[in-house]
């Protein structure tokens, strides 16, 4: 593997290429997209056509060993904080608190008094912080973005739902999302409201806003692109059509060669087989392929229209004159999503199954425009993760290993991979040292102290990495737990995720698709990073409790009460 690779097409790298070192503080441009799967990007294999972002990485850094938490509310707390989401409220998806975790510290399901945001230290430093897309990290008024250090937002304070002007979320207990702009609440949409192109709209409008101050800014661009329901406008519906004729299994098969050529994945290492429940694609039904192929069609049209719009920020800051001096970074939260919601719930919840159908549209026909309900299951979550074992929810490396770029001031590399140990946390720390700013925790002894490594001198071309190989951290959801550290990674999957419910030792550099299990064979390493695993549930305190997501709802007990 490689510590850090100049790529042969750096020469062709953007014009707006970024001094390597800023004279003064760097505006700051986090985009964040949802559900991405690793392979996803054509700059990490994927044959969907992501040209802003390979133009991103050809001017700055991919990391390819880049971690973040298993679902979106964990990640975003632990990106927005610097500290575990144990830590910052979010030890749990709040929708899903069992009883021994309700009311409990690090389990309230909103960022906490114990962290501080990353706009309210940036703002404090100096900066405009701007937020536009979604927030999931807590939905009363004291929760917002504007109460968390946000001087200007457009949100969707819910988790997904419509894309469109509607505001419908497929729940029927809250069948209507909540968005706020500047902190207050919005009670419609324009008629012509599209999500990707409306939070893009907002990110650039902030920045005309502020154009002839002198106060850098941080822009969080939080997409809902591509958390189902997926949905496009009508005349990028069939810009995929007949891409994915070939199916889920030929599609993963070039993905992971193009891994391979890129060096991102060893040519002699084996990749996760296809899931037991997920059959052949030969041994489909015409019309089931046919169907198949079309929710990857607009699955992959919702990502190229996104990379769309992140080209228009880019290009609207670079007239502004302000890109050559905005660190640029790009991220998804977790991993591909395999859930179907229709076939989720006609079997876990009938009631709720009979209601989307009362109120969405599950017409074929229909998918990706307004009002109806889109997504592409396990298969092709399963192409997403290429050669990593599961997706998202999971904290195997389908779920939590992510892509990531990195361009702009402070960094060095045009084009350049790296594959040092990466994570979530490490991103906060580093804007405040790039900033320039002191975290608070500093002086309020009450404060989480970020526990992320600065990634600044990795960027810059001084270090080849942030960590040592004694160096490590964990992971837990849902039951689900990880630890890792350096080469090695320590996994227990419950019963109720389809794991065995037994710890699993093993070595990514050789096997980073997880298959083969070394417990026995390195008895001292299992009980070395076992004993990790217990001081980051005390570290963190980690509560467990009931069933989660996995936990199947007894309509013979929900008639009788």
């Amino acid at each position: 593997m490689f510590k850090v690779c100049l790529s042969a097409l750096a020469a062709l790298g953007c014009a707006l290429l970024a001094p390597a070192q800023a004279a003064e503080k760097p505006n700051i441009l986090l985009i964040v997209g949802d559900d991405i799967g690793y392979s996803d990007l054509g700059c990490f294999g994927g044959e969907i056509r992501t040209p802003n972002l390979d133009a991103l990485a050809q001017r700055g850094l991919r990391a390819s060993s880049f971690y973040a938490g298993p679902t979106c509310s964990p990640t975003r707390s632990m990106l927005l904080t610097g500290s575990d989401h144990h830590v910052a409220g979010f030890g749990n998806m709040h929708e899903y608190l069992g009883p021994q975790q309700k009311g409990k510290p690090g389990y309230e399901g909103y960022l906490n008094a114990r962290v501080a945001s990353l706009a309210q230290v940036l703002r404090d430093g100096g900066y405009h912080t701007y937020m536009a897309g979604k927030w999931h990290l807590g939905e009363e008024p004291d929760q917002w973005p504007a109460a968390k250090g946000f001087e200007r937002d457009f949100t969707l304070m819910q988790g997904g739902g419509s894309n469109w002007s509607d505001m419908g979320y497929p729940n029927p207990a809250h069948p209507r999302l909540t968005y706020t702009r500047n902190g207050k609440p919005l009670a419609k949409l324009p008629d012509d409201h599209f999500s990707s192109q409306a939070f893009s709209d907002f990110i650039m409008a902030c920045a005309d806003e502020h154009q002839a101050d002198d106060k850098p800014f941080f822009a969080y661009l939080s997409y809902q692109a591509c958390h189902s329901p997926f949905a496009v406008p009508d005349d990028w519906l069939d810009k995929y059509k007949g891409a994915y004729d070939s199916g889920y299994d030929a599609v993963r098969a070039a993905r992971i060669a193009r891994m391979q050529e890129f060096g991102i994945l060893p040519k002699d290492a084996a990749v996760s087989p296809r899931l037991p429940g997920i059959p052949a694609w030969d041994t489909l039904t015409p019309e089931q392929r046919k169907l198949s192929a079309r929710r990857m069609e607009i699955y992959a049209a919702m990502l190229e229209n996104m990379d769309f719009h992140i080209g228009r920020v880019l290009r609207h800051l670079a007239k502004l004159g302000k890109l050559d001096n905005t660190l640029v970074i790009f991220m998804s939260d977790n991993g591909a999503e395999p859930l179907e919601l229709l076939a989720l719930a006609q079997t876990l919840d009938p009631k709720m199954a009979a209601w989307l159908k009362e109120n969405w549209n599950t017409d074929p026909a229909a998918w990706g425009r307004k009002g109806s309900i889109s997504d592409y299951g396990a298969a092709w979550a399963q192409v997403g993760s290429g050669p990593f074992r599961l997706f998202k929810g999971q904290v195997t490396e389908g779920g939590i290993r992510v892509p990531l770029l990195v361009a702009g001031p402070g960094v060095k590399h045009r084009g350049g991979w790296t594959d040092a140990l990466l994570h979530v946390t490490d991103l906060p720390v580093t804007f405040f040292d790039l900033a320039g700013v002191v975290h608070p925790s500093k002086t309020n002894p009450a404060l989480a102290t970020p526990i992320g490594r600065s990634l600044a001198p990795l960027l810059a071309g001084t270090a080849d990495a942030v960590r040592t190989d004694k160096d490590w951290f964990g992971e837990e959801l849902f039951g689900n737990r990880a630890i890792r550290q350096g080469d090695w990674k320590l996994v227990n999957i419950v019963k109720g995720a389809g794991g065995s419910g037994e710890w699993e030792l093993f070595n990514l550099r050789s096997d980073p698709a997880e298959r083969v299990d070394l417990s026995k064979k390195e008895p001292a390493k299992h009980r070395q990073l076992m004993a990790l695993w217990d001081e980051y549930a005390e570290q963190n305190g980690v509560i467990f409790s009931g069933e989660g997501p996995y936990k199947k709802k007894d309509p013979a007990a929900e008639a009788s009460q």
